[in-house]
């Protein structure tokens, strides 16, 4: 190979006096070139620093497959450009971590086919007002940043690929505002696109960000973003960030395949998100904190969570709009928390919800216009004092709980629909308040209106349809009911204090299971039946205990658990011997009788918590043995301090019986730089040692979580005695379930169905959301539906007809 060349072409004013010449290096044709001249460079390694600071075209050869022109200095930068020119099909290598390889500065050139491969601080650098176009060009730079746009800069940049960056893709920073079009930008070990500073803007057309170890877009301390058709995932990091008074605009948009949150907003930060999908993350779908920290959505969908928290976060003091947007196929939907925090959801749709839909509590705000939840555990829950908003011509369709209002909460709901609910339509307890005007429950499996512990709620005009326990259902004297109806009756009135029935007061029947999501009363087990009133039910002292042997029977008559049968009679026995010990005046050994709960949903945790402490209170183990159900929720505020309070209120509340934290684990989630589940941890530990003969504490949730749980403190897992593992139940098992319903319900199952049902429980996906219990249920009325449809044809059905159960019956497989 000979010696590389380059040459020069000479333009003067006149095409006659064209000429070329020939020049052993690029320096040399550099200085022997003036303004609007073309360096041809010959394929060959240039061992030289250049500086372009003439308005020359430099380009590689022009026979395509000749081979390729390398400017690879031993140090220093590759190639700076300080003028108009033009450069094109180069590929620019440096070695100098302290330099870029490509730098910018003070002009407005045109780039053009550049590869830069370089272990550089920068690969490219633009710089103090330059203004290039940079089309069509890589670069691969594992030690630095892939392009960096700085003090005042700009210019466009066409196709281009930030291949692989040791910091981030593409940095712009101090006042630049470059534009980006079709550009990809993967395999950065810091964030994919990072805007910083006050004055910064970037316009980004359909862009590309994935493969990122950092946050995909992260915009910053003043920075300012405008984003369109571009797509953002597979990151290891948050998917978009903004932080100190951030603002981004996203339309058409795509954020998906995020481990944490895919957007999260701080610091008085403002989006504004049009027509634009947020799918599979693993925290918060959209993450907004702070006071002034605001979020605008438009027709947005939000959807498939792959964690286990809220798809939209909002939290200390921040606001967000919803409009005409969809979320669906998530854990809980939308929760709102915290003094001056507020959500606007307008033309709305929230479905598919595992959870709550709407969440409110800590003196948060919402207000929901003509929107549709549906297929959720509750469609909308105000949890606490100061919490409320507004419902107004909203629907709530097959909840296992429409509506839920308790500890003080004082929503205000107008002319909404809650049908075909699980449990009740709408839930008032533990002094909820709520004003429903114009409202309508129809078709609950429960009461309509539920409302006890005599809570002060208005009904303005309400009415009930077809509720299997009842329309209006008061426990004690306290609604305000003005001109409600119920298809049972004409009117309907709260009843005085001394006309309520005396057995719901005697029972101890003030709360149902309507109170509770279906998560959080067994999962729709029937083994929970009767566990309907233990959520924060607390008998009376003065009530007697049932001989432990009755209960025990209970506890028997339950579909499967044989391990869990086995080591509940094992506490029992080892209790019962040690107090027969001390009588004889021997010593007895301590038996300590905190409990660890493990097991998918749906197995029967919460009613044997339950039952466990029935038979503690009949052994003289516990005072009163009433059962206490908590999560998260209950526990964990959002200030210092909070905590602490609300775990040692529920601790008292179980005072003389059972606290049962539901899902514990995640008072210790895996990234916990904001949480406080550690502070409700170590809470607990102090009470549970300080109270240890007064309370006994069962922690319960998923096996592998459940490990994370109990070694987050060294303190955990010495108070728990024993973990009992609750298993899935077996296609036999879920069989038994299903007879027990049909008799309950006065059913049969019909010649050749019991075979057909264990095909179809064999079959059934067991993944982490198989319901066990709750899917046996569930079957069961899928069953009751079809043979209602197909018995509803007959002229004059027969006994059997109405009674009999077959396989056609059975809900399409999976």
């Amino acid at each position: 190979m000979g010696q590389p060349s380059v040459q020069v072409t000479h333009t003067g004013t006149s095409r006659w006096r064209r000429r070329t010449g020939e020049y052993a290096s690029l320096s040399a044709a550099l200085q022997a070139a003036s303004d609007g001249d073309v360096l041809t460079v010959s394929p060959g390694t240039y061992r030289e620093n250049l500086v372009l600071d003439r308005a020359v075209t430099l380009r590689g050869p022009e026979r395509a497959g000749s081979g390729s022109v390398r400017i690879a200095p031993a140090d220093g930068v590759a190639l700076t450009v300080r003028s108009s020119a033009s450069v094109h099909d180069l590929q620019l290598e440096g070695q100098d971590a302290s330099v870029p390889a490509l730098l910018v500065e003070d002009c407005a050139p045109e780039l053009t086919g550049i590869r830069v491969l370089t272990r550089s601080a920068a690969g490219i650098e633009v710089r103090g007002g330059a203004r290039p176009t940079v089309r069509r060009c890589t670069v691969d730079n594992p030690a630095g940043l892939g392009i960096s746009v700085t003090g005042g800069a700009g210019g466009v940049y066409e196709e281009c690929e930030v291949v692989a960056a040791g910091q981030s893709g593409v940095s712009v920073s101090d006042g630049a505002h470059p534009r980006l079009e079709r550009c990809r930008i993967h395999h950065a070990s810091g964030a994919g696109l990072s805007l910083h500073g006050e004055g910064t803007a970037v316009e980004a057309v359909g862009c590309e960000v994935y493969e990122v170890k950092g946050a995909g877009l992260q915009v910053a301390a003043r920075a300012t973003g405008h984003m369109t058709g571009c797509r953002v995932h597979r990151t290891t990091a948050d998917g978009v960030t903004l932080d100190t008074d951030a603002v981004l605009t996203l339309a058409d948009c795509e954020i998906h395949d995020i481990p944490e949150n895919a957007i999260d907003l701080r610091s008085r930060s403002v989006l504004t998100l049009t027509r634009s999908t947020v799918r599979r993350f693993g925290r918060n779908g959209l993450s907004v904190w702070d006071p002034g920290t605001r979020v605008d959505a438009n027709s947005c969908e939000i959807h498939e969570s792959t964690g286990d928290y809220p798809a939209v976060w909002i939290s200390d003091g921040a606001a967000a709009v919803l409009d005409s947007c969809r979320v669906h196929s998530v854990p809980d939907a939308l929760f709102v928390l915290d003094r001056g925090s507020r959500a606007d959801v307008l033309d709305s749709d929230l479905s598919q919800v595992r959870g709550t839909a709407v969440s409110v509590s800590d003196g948060a705000t919402v207000q929901l216009d003509d929107c549709r939840i549906r297929e959720a555990g509750t469609g909308a829950w105000f949890r606490d004092h100061g919490s409320g908003g507004n419902l107004a011509n909203c629907t709530i369709d097959a909840a296992a709980t429409g509506l839920i209002v308790t500890k003080g909460a004082d929503p205000t709901v107008e002319r909404c629909t809650v049908t075909s609910a699980e449990e009740a339509g709408v839930y008032v307890s533990a002094e909820g308040r709520g004003t429903f005007h114009g409202c309508r429950v129809t078709g609950s499996q429960g009461y309509g209106f539920h409302i006890i512990d005599g809570c002060r709620t208005t009904l303005r005009r309400c009415r009930t349809e077809r509720c299997a326990r009842g329309g209006f259902e008061f426990a004690e004297d306290g609604p305000l009911v003005e001109d409600c109806t119920s298809d049972e009756s004409a009117a309907v009135s709260a009843p005085p204090a001394a006309a309520r029935t005396p057995a719901l007061a005697s029972a101890g029947l003030l709360t149902s299971p309507a109170a509770i999501p279906a998560q959080r009363t067994g999962e729709g087990n029937p083994n929970a039946q009767s566990d309907q009133n233990a959520q924060h039910t607390e008998k009376p002292a003065a009530e007697e205990a049932r001989p432990s042997e009755e209960v025990l029977g209970e506890l028997d008559a339950l579909v499967g658990l044989d391990s869990v049968k086995h080591e509940v009679r094992t506490l029992t026995n080892m209790i019962e011997v040690g107090r027969r010990r001390q009588r004889a005046g021997l010593k007895a050994a301590s038996a300590r009788r905190h409990l660890v709960f493990t097991g998918a949903p749906g197995t029967g945790k919460t009613t044997v918590a339950r039952l466990y402490g029935e038979i503690l209170h009949s052994l003289a183990v516990l005072e009163r043995g009433h059962l206490v159900e908590v999560s998260r929720v209950d526990l964990v505020g959002e200030h210092i301090g909070s905590t602490a309070i609300r775990t040692q209120q529920a601790f008292e509340r179980a005072r003389g019986g059972v606290l049962f934290i539901d899902e514990a684990y995640a008072l210790s989630p895996e990234d916990s730089g904001r949480d406080f589940g550690r502070e409700a941890i170590d809470t607990l530990v102090k009470l549970m040692e300080d109270h240890r003969e007064e309370v006994v504490v069962i922690a319960a949730g998923y096996t592998e979580e459940m490990d994370r749980f109990l070694a987050v403190n060294p303190g955990v897992a010495s108070r728990f005695s024993r973990t009992i593992t609750f298993g899935d139940y077996s296609p036999e098992e879920l069989l038994l379930i299903v007879e027990q319903q049909a008799e309950e319900h006065e059913y049969r199952l019909g010649e050749g169905t019991p075979e057909a049902l264990l095909k179809h429980f064999a079959a059934m996906p067991r993944g982490p959301s198989f319901g066990n219990g709750r899917a046996a249920r569930q079957t069961f009325e899928a069953m009751v539906e079809r043979h209602a449809g197909r018995v509803s044809l007959l002229a004059e059905p027969s006994t059997d007809d109405l009674t009999l159960l077959f396989g056609e019956d059975l809900p399409e497989p999976f």
